[in-house]
């Protein structure tokens, strides 16, 4: 959806999407204004506030956006990878308290209301004292099927210390791995085994491809690895023209595949991937990563920033300051003054 803007509502582009990265609140609005004609901020909201998009943790053990059938069905498929990064991540911390006991525990508090994570802490330290008190949250995070309240006063539909409530829908249900790539590969491909193992953070996923063979189309990249699609998806031939588009951060255009140079150069990819594992906001220009963008607000005036990797055409310039001021009318609509630069 990066080729035109589509005419379409949000709920149908998250599903189509697989779901939109939502670690930060405000990335999946800008993701929709990016693919979506005249998309408005309360076009998100109101399905949000309805319960209607979720935002939940999922793919890659991060959260998400997501609708609530593609959560049920995608969080038994997800599970074991939850339990493996859990047991890799805590290791020894695990043994300051008995899992079973702290998951019972966190499912009867979360049954009787929505809570934070910061007050559910706080009740498990104060029923297991000698317990961890971060390991033993982040354990339920990875073991309970949560999803965040909405804020009505967020000004991105959820605050930076959400209530979480348990979703029922999404517990003891059969999941279904074939079905989670094929929506991938329509969603990504044509793709390699390894790049919908880096995006659903499922290991080992070669006998479900297996399994699928008979329904999905392959082909050989130049490095002459196998990559699949189903056949009904676009293939835009390489000479399709690919106008100037802002990328949010965390997005899954940057994140969805193993081998991120189809997207964006491996001597530039330090620039969009911090070590502290933050994904900063990009641009691309002819289809490929150009550089990164960042929004400052000061007073009455937005100002968008970009830092182009190399020097820019006159013509693309001009592309990026267009479509630019739109994007920073949108971040701050109560501005009255907006510009763009850029620093090359």
């Amino acid at each position: 959806m990066l080729l035109k803007r589509e005419i379409s509502d949000p709920i149908t582009v998250i599903e189509k999407l697989g779901g939109l990265q939502a670690q930060q609140a405000r990335p999946p609005f800008v993701g929709l204004w990016t693919r979506l004609e005249s998309f408005k901020r309360e076009q998100l909201l109101k399905p949000v506030h309805a319960r209607k998009v979720l935002r939940a943790t999922t793919l890659r053990g991060t959260l998400h956006l997501i609708t609530p059938r593609d959560f049920a069905a995608w969080r038994p498929v997800l599970q074991p990878m939850f339990s493996a990064g859990a047991q890799s991540i805590l290791r020894d911390r695990l043994t300051t308290f008995d899992p079973a006991l702290v998951l019972e525990a966190a499912r009867k508090s979360f049954g009787a209301r929505a809570r934070t994570f910061t007050s559910l802490r706080d009740e498990l330290v104060a029923s297991f004292p000698d317990g961890d008190e971060r390991a033993m949250g982040y354990f339920v995070r990875m073991h309970l099927p949560l999803a965040s309240l909405a804020d009505a006063n967020a000004p991105w539909g959820f605050s930076s210390d959400a209530e979480f409530n348990l979703d029922a829908d999404a517990h003891d249900t059969e999941g279904d791995a074939q079905s989670l790539v094929l929506r991938y590969l329509a969603a990504f491909g044509p793709a390699s085994i390894a790049d919908f193992q880096a995006w659903s953070g499922i290991k080992q996923a070669k006998p479900v491809f297996e399994a699928l063979q008979s329904k999905l189309l392959k082909f050989q990249d130049p490095k002459k690895r196998i990559l699949f699609d189903i056949p009904e998806a676009p293939r835009p031939s390489e000479d399709t023209p690919a106008p100037v588009r802002f990328i949010a951060e965390f997005d899954n255009l940057v994140l969805g595949h193993a081998d991120r140079t189809r997207i964006v150069s491996e001597l530039h990819r330090p620039r969009v991937v911090t070590k502290n594992l933050l994904v900063l906001g990009t641009f691309l220009i002819d289809g490929f990563v150009a550089g990164i963008w960042k929004c400052e607000r000061k007073k009455k005036e937005a100002i968008l920033k970009l830092e182009p990797f190399e020097k820019v055409a006159p013509k693309v310039r001009k592309e990026l300051e267009r479509e630019g001021l739109e994007l920073a009318r949108f971040l701050e609509p109560d501005a009255t003054n907006f510009s763009v630069t850029l620093h090359d």
